[in-house]
C-alpha cells in the first residue's frame, strides 16, 4: 500500500541548486533511510515532505487520512508547560479516542456512542496509554513529568520530541537525525522498539548500526540522481561499490569510443552528408558522456603533529561533583604514548565535564592533572564553532595562518586546505552562518585539526556529519600517530577507531574496559544473563501472578507491583557492580569504608522491596 509519493520535487535557494526532480514513493511497512553528503538538502527534502516547506516544483501527494509524524532536528514547545502537560496538548488520535470515551461516559443515555467509543479504547489499546507514555519516558530519561519545559537542555526537548512522535503512533513517522542526543542505552532501546512496533520510517541519520539493524531500504541522493538499494547498509555498501564500478566501466568505454569519434571528426570534409550530420550529433552525446567526472572529493589529512614526548598525561585522585551529583570519584589514569581511548556512559554521567577537567578549562574539587611539557591538546567541542558574524569559510580558517605545514616538510595554502575538507573554491567565500549544521562542523574540525595538536579530544564529532564525510574522519583517524580520545553514541565509529573504553556508570564510578564497544556490549550481555539468573524475582513468576487472579489489587498497588521488579533487578545489577570492585582491588583503601556502607544500604533496599513484592503477589493469589 502507498502512503506517500513524491513526484518530481525540486528546491533552490538563489543560484544554488539543492536538488531538482526528485522521485520516489513510501510504501507500508517500509523503512527507509535516506542517505546523501552533507549540504545537498535532506532536511529540506524532510521539511517538504512533512508539508513544513514547499518545493520549487513538483508535488508530494499523500493517502487520505493517513497520519503522518516528524521529528524535526530543533524542537520548539510551550515553555512554560511540564513535560506531562506537554504531552497531553499534542494532536494525539488516541488521546482523542480518551475525549470520546469520557464525553460518552457523561452522557450514558446514548448507549450507541458509548458502545463505539469503548470499542475504539479496546481497538488502540488506549486503557493503557498513561502507562504506555510513561514508560517510553522513562527510556528516554525524562522520569519528572511535572518539570517545566523552560528548565530542559536542548537535548531533553530533542528526546520529548521523540517520545512525542513514538507515543503518536503514526501510520508514517519521519525522523531527522532520531539518535542525536541519545545514550547508547537508549538507541539500543530505540533500535529494539521499532523492530517490534510495525511503523512505517523515513529516516535521514548518520549512525550506521541504526540503519544497518533498522532500515530494509536505502534511498541514496548522488550527483543530482536517486539510487534504491532494497536492503540495510551492508546491502547498500556491497551494491554501492558494484555500482561505482561498473560506472567506471562504462565512463572507461565511452572514453574510447569518444577517442575513435573524434579522430573521424577531425578527417571529415566540410560538406557533410545526412548521415555524416546524425553522427555528428551522436558524438556530441558521447563527448558529453566521456567528460563526465564524479564530483567525489577525498579529504586527504596528512597535517604535520608535534612531536609527543614519553610523559604525556596523569590523573591522580580526581574528585568532582555538582551539588550531590558525583562526577569523579578519586579516578586514578596514567596515559600511555599512542593510547586510542573511547569514552560512553548515560547521558549525565559526566562525560563532557571529565574531558573538561582533562584540558584544563574546568575546575576539580580534589587530585592532580599532570599534562607533559610536549602535549599540545586538540578538543573538539559539541559547542561548535565560534565565528564572527558576516564572516566568511576562508577567514575562519585564515585566522590560524595562511599557510598550514603538512608532513615531509610540505605546506599549502589555507584555500587548499579547506579544499581538502570538501569545501570549494565557491564555497570557501560562503558566510559561516549559511552553511548546513553538517558543513558547519566540517570547518570545525578543519579548524582544530590545522593546529597539529598531538592529543585529539572529540566529544561527539559524528553529530549532524554525514556518511562520506564520517567515512573520511575514520580513514585519518586510523593512521592518526598522537593520543585520541573520542566521546560519542556512534558505535560503528568507536568500533573502528578505538582500542580500549572509559565507562562512565554514574556516581563517580568509571570503569577501564580493554576492547572496542562490540566487545563491551557482548561483556555486559553476559553479565546482564548472570545478574538475571541470580535475581531472587524471576520474571516467570511475575508472568503468572501478573495473569492469574488479575484485578485483586487497587489501582495504586497495580503500579507499584508493576516497577517492584525494575527496580529490584536495577539493585542487583548496582550490588554486583560494587561487588566486583572489591573483587578486583579497584577501590583505594579510603573509600572502602563509603563503599561497604552503600553496599549494605543496596542490600538492605533490594530486601525491602522484594519481601513487598512478595506480599503484593500473595494478595494476588489470595
Amino acid at each position: 500500500m502507498n502512503y506517500l509519493t513524491v513526484e518530481n520535487i525540486s528546491k533552490a535557494y538563489g543560484e544554488r541548486v539543492l536538488f531538482d526532480s526528485l522521485s520516489f514513493g513510501i510504501n507500508k511497512d517500509q523503512k527507509i533511510a535516506f542517505v546523501a553528503k552533507n549540504g545537498t538538502g535532506k532536511t529540506s527534502i524532510l521539511n517538504i515532505i512533512a508539508g513544513l516547506d514547499v518545493a520549487d516544483s513538483g508535488q508530494v501527494v499523500s493517502r487520505k487520512e493517513i497520519d503522518i509524524a516528524y521529528l524535526a532536528q530543533k524542537q520548539s514547545f510551550d515553555p512554560n508547560l511540564t513535560i506531562e502537560e506537554t504531552i497531553f496538548s499534542t494532536e494525539n488520535k488516541i488521546l482523542s479516542i480518551i475525549k470520546q470515551y469520557e464525553k460518552a461516559l457523561e452522557n450514558t443515555e446514548d448507549a450507541e456512542a458509548y458502545q463505539k467509543a469503548f470499542e475504539l479504547m479496546d481497538q488502540y489499546n488506549a486503557w493503557d496509554f498513561e502507562t504506555q507514555y510513561k514508560q517510553i519516558l522513562s527510556k528516554l530519561k525524562l522520569d519528572n513529568l511535572e518539570l517545566k519545559i523552560e528548565k530542559l537542555s536542548g537535548g531533553q526537548k530533542k528526546r520529548l520530541g521523540l517520545a512525542i512522535v513514538l507515543i503518536k503512533k503514526p501510520d508514517l513517522l519521519i525522523l531527522d537525525e532520531p539518535t542525536n542526543h541519545l545514550d547508547l542505552e537508549m538507541i539500543e532501546w530505540l533500535e529494539a522498539f521499532f523492530a517490534k512496533e510495525k511503523i512505517t520510517l523515513f529516516m535521514v541519520t548518520h549512525d550506521r548500526y541504526f540503519l544497518e539493524r533498522v532500515c530494509n531500504e536505502i534511498i541514496e541522493l548522488d550527483e543530482g540522481r536517486l539510487y534504491k538499494y532494497k536492503g540495510n547498509y551492508s546491502y547498500y555498501l556491497q551494491n554501492k561499490e558494484e555500482r561505482r564500478a561498473l560506472e567506471a566501466v562504462n565512463l572507461g568505454k565511452a572514453k574510447s569510443l569518444y577517442k575513435k569519434e573524434l579522430d573521424w571528426m577531425r578527417r571529415q570534409p566540410k560538406a557533410r552528408t545526412t548521415k555524416s550530420k546524425s553522427r555528428i550529433d551522436d558524438f556530441s552525446a558521447i563527448k558529453e558522456k566521456a567528460h563526465k567526472r564524479r564530483n567525489e572529493h577525498e579529504v586527504q589529512l596528512e597535517i604535520n603533529m608535534e612531536r609527543l614526548g614519553n610523559k604525556i598525561v596523569e590523573l591522580h585522585k580526581l574528585k568532582k561533583s555538582f551539588g550531590d551529583k558525583v562526577i569523579l570519584d578519586g579516578f586514578e589514569y596514567v596515559f600511555k604514548k599512542g593510547e586510542r581511548i573511547g569514552i560512553i556512559g548515560k547521558n549525565g554521567t559526566g562525560k563532557s565535564s571529565f574531558l573538561n577537567i582533562l584540558t584544563g578549562t574546568a575546575p576539580i574539587d580534589g587530585g592532580k592533572v599532570i599534562v607533559g611539557e610536549t602535549v599540545k591538546f586538540g578538543y573538539y567541542t559539541q559547542k561548535g564553532i565560534h565565528v564572527k558574524e558576516g564572516q566568511k569559510v576562508i577567514e575562519v580558517i585564515k585566522e590560524f595562518g595562511e599557510e598550514i605545514p603538512l608532513t615531509k616538510g610540505r605546506r599549502i595554502s589555507a584555500s587548499q586546505l579547506l579544499e581538502r575538507f570538501l569545501f570549494d573554491k565557491k564555497k570557501q567565500y560562503d558566510f559561516v552562518e549559511k552553511l548546513s549544521g553538517g558543513e558547519q562542523k566540517r570547518l570545525y574540525l578543519c579548524a582544530v585539526l590545522i593546529q597539529n595538536p598531538n592529543f585529539l579530544i572529540l566529544d561527539e564529532p559524528t553529530n549532524d556529519l554525514d556518511v562520506v564525510t564520517l567515512n573520511v574522519l575514520e580513514n585519518f583517524l586510523l593512521d592518526y600517530p598522537g593520543n585520541l580520545m573520542v566521546v560519542s553514541h556512534d558505535r560503528y565509529f568507536m568500533d573502528k577507531i578505538v582500542d580500549s573504553l572509559f565507562v562512565f556508570r554514574g556516581e563517580g564510578v568509571i570503569e577501564n574496559f580493554p576492547g572496542n564497544y562490540s566487545d563491551f556490549r557482548t561483556y555486559e550481555d553476559s553479565k546482564t544473563k548472570e545478574v538475571k539468573e541470580t535475581t531472587t524475582v524471576s520474571k516467570e513468576v511475575v508472568e503468572v501472578v501478573k495473569t492469574t487472579n488479575k484485578g485483586t489489587l487497587s489501582y495504586n498497588e497495580k503500579r507499584e507491583f508493576g516497577t517492584l521488579e525494575k527496580d529490584i533487578e536495577n539493585l542487583q545489577k548496582k550490588k554486583v557492580i560494587i561487588e566486583e570492585q572489591f573483587a578486583n582491588g579497584s577501590i583505594s583503601p579510603e573509600d572502602i569504608n563509603d563503599k561497604s556502607i552503600e553496599l549494605q544500604k543496596i542490600i538492605d533496599e533490594k530486601e525491602t522491596k522484594e519481601e513487598r513484592w512478595f506480599e503484593l503477589s500473595m494478595k494476588l493469589e489470595g
